[in-house]
């Protein structure tokens, strides 16, 4: 019996699941947002919080001690703009999230993103609603029906194309049948 193993091996060697940790680390950085196995995600989440908390201490050779783990594109990147998100958060820099099983294999798939988003401009933020903007929202009601009414006739004509053809093969099917 085996004891005191850790970690997925994935069937890899260790020389080929260190370059695989490094380039999911690396892509997690420079995309902020990645969609891998369930698997490499769960694998990768605990490096990526870790890096994270070393970069928020900061030091006079982080970048050296970041070196084996990410690429040095990432590295300025994750001490420039990652780190500084992070400082008011005690842990639990990233997120997993399950998505639809792959075709070819039938794996979990999952998407890994960073907790706090980058732009803010994803984050749906909804007004206050007060008496004066009340006229506001009728009129943006107004603008969706109008939205909806340009949806119907466009399946209107749609329609009116199947009807078309539907006609074209009623008559070649009546010719036929009077012959």
């Amino acid at each position: 019996m085996k004891k005191k193993i850790f970690g997925r091996k994935f069937k890899r060697d260790i020389d080929e699941r260190k370059a695989l940790f490094k380039g999911l680390l690396t892509s997690l950085v420079i995309e902020e947002r990645i969609q891998t196995t369930e698997h490499k995600a769960k694998a990768i989440k605990a490096r990526a919080d870790k890096l994270v908390t070393k970069a928020k201490k900061g030091g006079t050779n982080i970048a050296d001690q970041m070196r084996k783990h990410l690429r040095s594109d990432a590295i300025d990147k994750l001490l420039n703009d990652i780190a500084p998100r992070f400082i008011n958060r005690q842990g639990g820099y990233t997120r997993i999230l399950r998505t639809i099983r792959r075709v070819a294999d039938n794996a979990q798939m999952a998407i890994m993103e960073w907790t706090e988003a980058r732009d803010t401009s994803r984050i749906v933020q909804f007004p206050k609603i007060s008496k004066s903007s009340k006229l506001k929202i009728k009129n943006k009601k107004e603008d969706v029906v109008d939205a909806v009414i340009v949806v119907e006739e466009k399946v209107k004509v749609k329609n009116k194309t199947l009807k078309k053809e539907n006609n074209i093969k009623s008559s070649s099917v009546k010719k036929g049948d009077n012959k």
